[in-house]
Formats: C-alpha cells, sequence, structure tokens
C-alpha cells in the first residue's frame, strides 16, 4: 500500500472511526429501548420500532452482528492508524500511533456515541435497525459461528440462555406510575395505584362494621316489617330472624314494592324474592371477594370469622369507593364521621376506618393492627379510656371526648406533630388527664 496517498489513508482512519461509533451507538440504544412503550409503537404500527423489536426478540444475533461490525472496523482502524504512522515517521512511531488512536476511539468512538444514544435510545435505535436488519443477513454466517461458540461456552458455565423475558412486578409497575409524572393524569394514576394496592387488603379492612349493619327483623309485628322496609336507608337488606346472627335471606326493596301491591303480601312471599345470603371468611382478600361476588351476582357478602359469628359486610361500593374515591353519602342516621373544626382540628367518629382517615385526610395512622379508631385507641390504652384522656398516636394528638359502654364514639384529633413524626404507638406514649 506504498502507493496509496496519505490523505486517502486518513479519510479511511476517519471513515472507520465514524463506523465504530455508530455500532457503539446502535449497541448502547438497542439495548437501552424501553421495551414496554417500543412493544406499544410496534402494536401502532411503527415501522422502525418493529424493525427494532423483531432484532431484539433474538439479542444474541443482534449483539453477535454489532460486535463483529465493532470489531471489524477497530482491528481495521489500527492497522490503518499504523500505516499512517510508518509512512509518516518511520518504524519506530508504529508503536506510539496506539496511545492516540486509543484515545481518539475512546473519546469519538465509545463514550460520546455511547452517552447519547443512552439519553436518546428510540431516536437512534429506530433509524439504525434499518441497517442492522440487512447488514445481519448478509454477515449472518458468520454472527451465526460466533453466537454458536459464544453460547456454548456460556453453557459451559451453566448460564441459562432460556432468556429473561421482561415482566414488570407489582412493586415495579407502582414505581412506573409513580414514576409517570405529567404523562399520566393524577386521578388516572391514583386509581391505579389503589387498584395495584387491593390485592394487600381484606375485607375486614373494609367492610361495614357489625354495629352499622342494617337489616329487616321478621320475629316482630308485620306492620313493623313494612315500616322498617319503607324506611329503610339502603336497597338491599339482610332479612333477620332473632339478631344479626340468623340472617335467613336478603331482599332488593325495589322487588319488594313491587310485590306489596299484592294484597297477599305477607312473610312467605317476601321470602319467595329473597336470596340466599353469601358469606365470606375474614382474612379473605378484596379481589377475591369481589370475583366471588361478581360470579354470583351479589352486591354484598357477610363477613364471619372462624366461629361463624358476624363481623360486618363488604359491598362493591366499598370496593369501588377504595379505588375511585368516595361516591356516596353515608346513611342520614350515622352522622359524619369527619368533622373539621376552625382550630385545625378534626372530630372523627370512633367507628372510622383508619383506612378511610389516611386516604382522606392523608394521614398515617398505623394500619397493622385494628381497623378503626376505636379499635387503635383501645389497643393502644390497653384499657378502655374515659372522656377526657389524650394521648398521641403516630405523632397525631389524639383527646377521647365521648365514651359508650366498651367503645369510644368520639374523639379529636390534630394535626400531626413535626417533631414527632414516626414516633411509635406503645402504651407509655399516652397519658390521661
Amino acid at each position: 500500500m506504498d502507493d496509496v496517498h496519505i490523505g486517502v489513508l486518513v479519510a479511511a482512519l476517519v471513515s472507520l472511526i465514524l463506523l465504530s461509533a455508530f455500532f457503539s451507538a446502535s449497541e448502547t440504544a438497542m439495548m437501552a429501548l424501553n421495551r414496554y412503550r417500543l412493544s406499544h409503537l410496534a402494536d401502532s404500527g411503527h415501522k422502525g420500532a418493529k424493525l427494532a423489536q423483531r432484532l431484539l426478540a433474538s439479542p444474541d444475533r443482534l449483539l453477535g452482528v454489532i460486535l463483529v461490525g465493532n470489531n471489524a472496523v477497530n482491528f481495521s482502524a489500527s492497522a490503518v492508524a499504523g500505516l499512517i504512522a510508518f509512512r509518516l515517521f518511520g518504524e519506530a512511531a508504529i508503536a506510539f500511533a496506539v496511545i492516540p488512536l486509543t484515545l481518539v476511539v475512546l473519546i469519538f468512538a465509545e463514550v460520546g456515541p455511547k452517552t447519547v444514544a443512552a439519553l436518546y435510545p428510540e431516536r437512534i435505535a429506530f433509524p439504525v435497525a434499518h441497517i442492522l436488519a440487512p447488514l445481519l443477513t448478509v454477515v449472518y454466517p458468520v454472527v451465526w459461528l460466533v453466537t454458536l461458540v459464544a453460547n456454548g461456552f456460556l453453557r459451559l458455565l451453566g448460564i441459562s440462555l432460556s432468556g429473561r423475558r421482561h415482566r414488570l412486578s407489582a412493586d415495579e409497575l407502582r414505581s412506573a406510575l409513580r414514576q409517570a409524572g405529567s404523562r399520566l393524569p393524577v386521578d388516572s394514576r391514583d386509581m391505579l395505584l389503589q387498584i395495584l394496592e387491593l390485592e394487600s387488603i381484606n375485607v375486614e379492612d373494609l367492610m361495614v362494621p357489625r354495629n352499622q349493619i342494617e337489616g329487616i327483623e321478621l320475629e316482630q309485628d308485620w306492620d313493623d316489617v313494612l315500616t322498617e322496609m319503607a324506611t329503610a336507608h339502603h336497597t338491599r337488606l339482610p332479612l333477620l330472624r332473632g339478631g344479626l346472627d340468623n340472617i335467613v335471606g336478603v331482599v332488593h326493596l325495589r322487588r319488594v314494592f313491587h310485590l306489596s301491591r299484592d294484597d297477599e303480601f305477607d312473610e312467605a312471599a317476601l321470602f319467595s324474592i329473597a336470596r340466599e345470603p353469601h358469606f365470606v371468611a375474614e382474612g379473605t382478600s378484596v379481589v377475591k371477594a369481589m370475583k366471588d361476588m361478581q360470579a354470583g351476582q351479589f352486591r354484598f357478602s357477610l363477613v364471619v370469622d372462624e366461629y361463624g359469628d358476624l363481623l360486618g359486610l363488604i359491598t362493591l361500593e366499598e370496593i369501588l369507593e377504595e379505588i375511585i374515591g368516595e361516591f356516596t353519602r353515608s346513611a342520614p342516621n350515622m352522622g359524619d364521621e369527619i368533622v373539621a373544626e376552625e382550630d385545625g382540628s378534626f372530630l372523627v367518629s370512633g367507628s372510622a376506618h383508619i383506612r378511610d382517615l389516611n386516604r382522606k385526610m392523608d394521614w398515617d395512622l398505623p394500619m397493622g393492627g385494628p381497623k378503626t379508631i376505636n379499635g387503635l385507641i383501645v389497643e393502644h390504652m390497653e384499657d378502655i379510656p374515659t372522656a377526657g384522656t389524650t394521648l398521641l398516636l403516630a405523632g397525631y394528638p389524639v383527646e377521647v371526648l365521648q365514651t359508650r359502654g366498651t367503645a369510644v364514639t368520639r374523639v379529636r384529633i390534630s394535626p400531626q406533630l413535626v417533631e414527632t413524626v414516626g414516633v411509635d404507638t406503645d402504651p407509655p406514649a399516652a397519658s390521661a388527664q
């Protein structure tokens, strides 16, 4: 090559460095593509995305063609650089040509292109896919041989070649949703997060407690039964015979009103339109309970403990409200569970669910134990407190305002104290006045 002009050699060296930069950027861009966005774009008809997805389906072949090309141009660049050094400075300069060439390749063919590719993978990966695909076809025999030898070596090392499929776990999906930012509306993101949380919620977390269940007692005068149905606050009601421990059916009041036009409407007629009650065990996940209700077309299920005693009932409305927020009003005779005071504190019913309070008020009350404010206070105090007792729960000053029998019925909760955020809720933290 003594007759080749030095300018041609320099141009060849520059071209080889540019080719090295192309392969380096291609490798980083293809590997940095978001597989889920790539799948979405491919399904939407994006040609570059479709081609990139096809190449990534066989990552060993894709890396094979990129590395074969990259190493070929790097070795060629090294040879051309040595030849240029020999032509310009003699045989002794060949060894010294490695140092500047290494710096040039490192900066302009490795670090620079790979940094840009990592920042803008789609802008680079989709165009280069149109070049890599035909190039893979041309050099396929070489790539096949290289891949065969490399995979054989990996198998000897006990490395599985089945490939790790890109699947998001629930925790990873939560993180992805939280990091979506402005790309996803806040309301939609919160609903999706709540749906993911349903897997960790049991029916007792959302159930209407036993003392708030409204039913129709059949062991009373028939006129009283009719009055109870006419003044009920819910459309579906359990039928009781001797109390909540003996639920004999569930009726829909709309069907009752149609049937009540008949002069012969009596208990037997009422039972003719009643459905068998559906029971679910405590500890059952909300997701399973919802699937069971969907399969049996129930609107609510009765929650029972290990002894068969009624604990409460879980409704589809409660489950939906856990996902999209509250959209129904409480029954008139139940009162407001949360009332804001002018001093920034809140009057809270003792039967209020801790999960509801945390969601509605953005509080951080502990949810690992009792489900209601009353239960949390009683567990915290290890006793039934009297009115006027004050305590600190997870940094929230709580004052017991009213008790009835063995339950706390009304408390005042003040804003969380900054200096006590994360405070333990062991009984010694409580004080009585």
